[in-house]
């Protein structure tokens, strides 16, 4: 496994790259950093493919810019440009993203779809397909709106020992992780920023039609999301498409189920 620094778009990002063979990049969401993949990366690398993920602006060592409009969708998704220019990676890629990773993962493939030969959305849907998911998805990513009000939330998540934070894995390992990210200051309202810096555009920029072969892989036990937004996804695809439905697993499916998701990414990917 080697470990290096990228600077890119003014800032440095902490990356990890393992094994050999086609690669897969990979993408954490909230409140995750490439650690999240610890389980799932090494059944890929064992699988022939060479492994990229790295921390996201504002997440575990990669640098968090104080200013919300560093945040934007657009800035984040060319982090994962940089990464592969600066790894020297011509060649279409395949790309694996959970959460707000999933998000920037479909925007990377409706705006640079000439990097990536296959994508794996795992629980977050085309942004058009969210969008138009409903009342149930409303209630659901109620979140989304206390999360624009800055001071609450971070009291929210930080309060009792960042019990709140705690509460979103069963892995001890897990939990320890986000707490000592997130106890740094500024990193907690940081990663809030992404929410911040996108909600208002989010219900109105366009998005087109996907290009990249897609497999939507979307866990029953969801508190945030609901299935009509990933199997939705078809309407605005223009390739191949795959729906995969995961039982016994919460939001996490990285950690939940790491097993049977690495599986699915191979057969999908080879």
């Amino acid at each position: 496994m080697e470990t290096l620094t990228v600077t890119a778009n003014g800032i440095n990002l902490h990356v990890v790259v393992d094994g050999v063979g086609p690669t897969i990049l990979l993408l954490h969401g909230f409140p995750d950093t490439h650690h999240l993949w610890r389980l799932v990366a090494p059944r890929l690398v064992a699988s022939g493919f060479r492994v990229v993920m790295f921390d996201q602006r504002a997440y575990g060592e990669t640098d968090a810019p104080a200013e919300v409009s560093s945040y934007t969708v657009d800035k984040i998704a060319s982090d994962a440009i940089e990464v592969l220019k600066a790894l020297n990676i011509t060649e279409k890629v395949k790309l694996v993203g959970h959460d707000w990773g999933a998000f920037i993962g479909w925007f990377l493939c409706l705006n640079y779809p000439d990097r990536f030969d296959k994508y794996v959305a795992i629980s977050v849907g085309h942004p058009l397909a969210y969008r138009h998911a409903g009342p149930a998805q409303w209630l659901k990513g109620w979140y989304v709106l206390m999360f624009q009000f800055p001071g609450l939330a971070e009291w929210l998540f930080s309060a009792n020992d960042f019990r709140a934070i705690k509460r979103l894995s069963n892995d001890p390992i897990d939990r320890a992780h986000r707490v000592e990210s997130f106890a740094r200051p500024g990193r907690l309202t940081a990663a809030l920023n992404w929410y911040r810096a996108n909600f208002s555009n989010l219900g109105i920029s366009k998005f087109g039609t996907n290009t990249v072969p897609t497999m939507g892989i979307y866990s029953v036990d969801d508190v945030a999301l609901t299935e009509k937004q990933m199997t939705d996804s078809v309407k605005y695809m223009d390739a191949d498409w795959r729906y995969v439905r995961i039982e016994n697993s919460s939001h996490w499916i990285p950690l939940d189920q790491p097993d049977q998701l690495a599986r699915e990414i191979v057969t999908w990917c080879s």
